[in-house]
């Protein structure tokens, strides 16, 4: 067998979650190829899970230095990643197909009057954090969508997050060149049939918690909570893009609407 694969050259770094699964694929792929440091390289490889791929893509938004990630699938599900696969890499990365995802910025700002930023490449959502519902008033654009919303909490998802969380509210599926938001409401109890919204992804979205200390409510983007708000404002970050690598057979724009016909 030849000495291992030069991706140095190329600029490709490597970085894995800390599970046994994707440690030892880490340690297979610097035995077949020798890789650039991290922190240098232009591209990147991250094994690991959907949970991984997120953390990485925080990482590079907090640095303030995206750049291009090839994942590949050593976790749960892997809807952001491709299938594990040791040979061929150099080419599978200079073939992969590019998608572009702007994530969210949430500012959200607690019953204390701090204020939290926080970046979300899949959703923002509202939850209530104890046994009352929460009461919550939107605002679309400035101006007064839905006075009072009784429910669990209420969610934003971007077109990329649209199969995870917002799914799961039975929030719409998102194609991902659509410049839409997905606006979800969570068990709601009043209105009872409303089931939520879709809205241009230029608009700002603000909730603005009723009885907040008494009906605490928390937000989260992505991974990042901020409990007991009082007011939390959602809009587009376009002018961060992040973009993910996906092998042609298995692009993320695809595997978003061919969600749609899942069972």
């Amino acid at each position: 067998m030849d000495g291992p694969t030069d991706l140095a050259s190329l600029k490709i770094g490597l970085l894995s979650s800390h599970t046994e699964v994707a440690q030892a694929a880490e340690a297979m792929l610097r035995r077949r190829y020798t890789w650039a440091d991290a922190d240098e390289a232009e591209t990147l490889v991250a094994l690991g899970g959907d949970g991984f791929m997120l953390q990485t893509l925080h990482s590079m938004l907090d640095a303030g230095r995206p750049r291009p990630v090839f994942g590949m699938n050593r976790g749960t599900v892997g809807f952001l990643m491709n299938d594990w696969r040791l040979d061929r890499l150099a080419e599978r990365i200079s073939g992969a197909k590019a998608v572009r995802v702007a994530p969210l910025q949430m500012q959200a700002t607690t019953v204390n009057g701090e204020v939290h930023r926080s970046a979300a490449i899949n959703e923002v959502s509202l939850l209530r954090e104890t046994r009352q519902t929460a009461k919550i008033e939107i605002l679309v654009n400035g101006r007064v969508a839905l006075p009072e919303l009784a429910c669990d909490g209420v969610l934003v998802a971007t077109p990329a997050g649209s199969t995870a969380y917002n799914l799961s509210a039975r929030g719409p599926i998102l194609p991902l060149q659509a410049k839409m938001l997905a606006l979800t409401p969570i068990s709601p109890f009043r209105p009872r049939r409303w089931s939520g919204a879709i809205l241009p992804d230029d608009t700002a979205v603000c909730f603005r918690i009723l009885e907040a200390e008494n009906r605490p409510v928390s937000a989260v983007a992505d991974q990042v909570e901020v409990r007991e708000v009082s007011r939390v404002e959602v809009t587009l970050d376009r002018e961060r893009s992040l973009t993910l690598l996906f092998d042609p057979e298995h692009a993320l724009d695809e595997r978003i609407a061919m969600e749609q016909f899942a069972t």
